[in-house]
Parts: C-alpha cells; sequence; structure tokens
C-alpha cells in the first residue's frame, strides 16, 4: 500500500460527519468561492497533525505524492510533515525542503495550508539570507503567494526584525483580496507586540488608506474607545 492511501485511511479514521459538513463550508470551497472545488475528508487539524507526525520520516518523493492529493487534509499532513523535517534539518536540507515548497504552490491553495507551514519551512530558512524571494512572492498573480509573502514574516517578527513586516504591508495596502487584508493585519499585530510604537505610528500615518479589515486585525490590541474611534474613520 502507497503512503498516500495509507494517510488517506487513517485520517478517514480520525474523520467526523460533523467535520465533513463543516470544513468544506468554512474553507469556501462552493463555485466561484477561493477554495472552489476542495474536497474534504472531514478530518481535524490537531488528528492530521497527529498522523503526519508518524509520517515525518518519510522521503520527499512520498511528500510530493501527499502534497499531489485531492484531499485538503492529505496536502496538509505533506506540509505539516515538511514542518517536522524542517525543524530538525541541517542548512542543506533546509534549503532543498525551501526550494521544494516554493516550487509547489499551486498544491498550497488555501490559507491554512500556507499559515501552518510557511513561517517556518521559507521565513525561518531566510532569517539569515536575502529576502528577495518574498517580495517576488507578493507580487504574484495568486493570493496565496502573496499571503506567503507576508506570512513569511512571522519568523522574523518572532526575533524583533519588523522591517519586511512592515515593507510588505505597504506594498499589499491595495490588494484586492480580503484574505490578504486580514494576514497583513495578523503580522501588523505580531509585530506591534514587539514595538507597540511603531505600530500606532504606522496605523496613524495609513488610516485614510488602509483597507479597514487590515486595520481590524491590526488593532485588535488597542484600547476598546480607541478601536471603535479608528475604525469610524
Amino acid at each position: 500500500m502507497d503512503i498516500t492511501t495509507t494517510i488517506i485511511e487513517e485520517l478517514t479514521a480520525l474523520s467526523t460527519e460533523e467535520k465533513r459538513q463543516v470544513l468544506p463550508r468554512f474553507f469556501k470551497t462552493g463555485p466561484g468561492e477561493y477554495g472552489e472545488g476542495d474536497l474534504f475528508i472531514g478530518t481535524a487539524v490537531p488528528d492530521t497533525r497527529q498522523v503526519a507526525k508518524a509520517h515525518r520520516d518519510i522521503s520527499m518523493a512520498d511528500v510530493e505524492a501527499l502534497l499531489n492529493s485531492e484531499w485538503h487534509e492529505v496536502r496538509l499532513a505533506a506540509l505539516l510533515i515538511m514542518v517536522a523535517k524542517a525543524n530538525k534539518a541541517d542548512d542543506s536540507t533546509r534549503k532543498e525542503l525551501f526550494d521544494f515548497y516554493l516550487s509547489h504552490t499551486d498544491r498550497i491553495n488555501n490559507w491554512d495550508l500556507v499559515d501552518l507551514s510557511v513561517k517556518t519551512v521559507v521565513g525561518e530558512y531566510l532569517m539569515d539570507k536575502p529576502r528577495d524571494q518574498l517580495y517576488i512572492l507578493a507580487k504574484s498573480q495568486s493570493p496565496w503567494e502573496v499571503r506567503m509573502a507576508i506570512v513569511s514574516t512571522f519568523a522574523f517578527i518572532r526575533k524583533g526584525e519588523l522591517d519586511d513586516t512592515y515593507r510588505l504591508c505597504d506594498m499589499l495596502m491595495n490588494h484586492k483580496h480580503e484574505l490578504i487584508h486580514k494576514a497583513c493585519g495578523w503580522m501588523l499585530r505580531e509585530a506591534g507586540k514587539r514595538d507597540p510604537a511603531r505600530l500606532y505610528d504606522y496605523v496613524y500615518a495609513n488610516l485614510k488608506r488602509m483597507p479597514r479589515t487590515m486595520l481590524r486585525y491590526a488593532i485588535e490590541r488597542f484600547g476598546k474607545s480607541e478601536k471603535a474611534t479608528l475604525m469610524k474613520k
């Protein structure tokens, strides 16, 4: 039995009818929606993590087979396996994982797949390297590649490096997709935990042009009355 079949069977054993009904709606798989046509087994993320952990030593050829699956949770398992490999890898192996990830972005096609993998596989790899690739991704026509660019900076934020987050948010201020506004606002909020004054200044300097969703996420930790005032401007 091949690894994809094995993992599908393991995920199916952990699935529920409730999740099978809820997940397609939650991830917007209807006609014209951002996750159109995606298929779900019905397995919760913690259970998918459990399955991925059990198979974290599989080959990259097997990871590729998983990533090519039609099933969302199988693709997520592939990405979680890559995260596990990256966490214990030397720089050479991390480079292989980084290159592999960027050559398969068409299979990383929803926000959870990006958010649960890109910080480690892309962001942490780039900590001590040029970050040009993020600015290339940020100009992509794919919202998922754009989201990869901004969410990768979470790795930098955790080390107190905030410049790329703000620079990318400047680039993406007028992006058409709300999922990008949410991601930018999320990263701005995280940056604000490191340097509240910088976020405060950035918000007030960009208040008129910042999308409301981005603003709402960015100021989540501001005082209640100030948040209400800002959202009205």
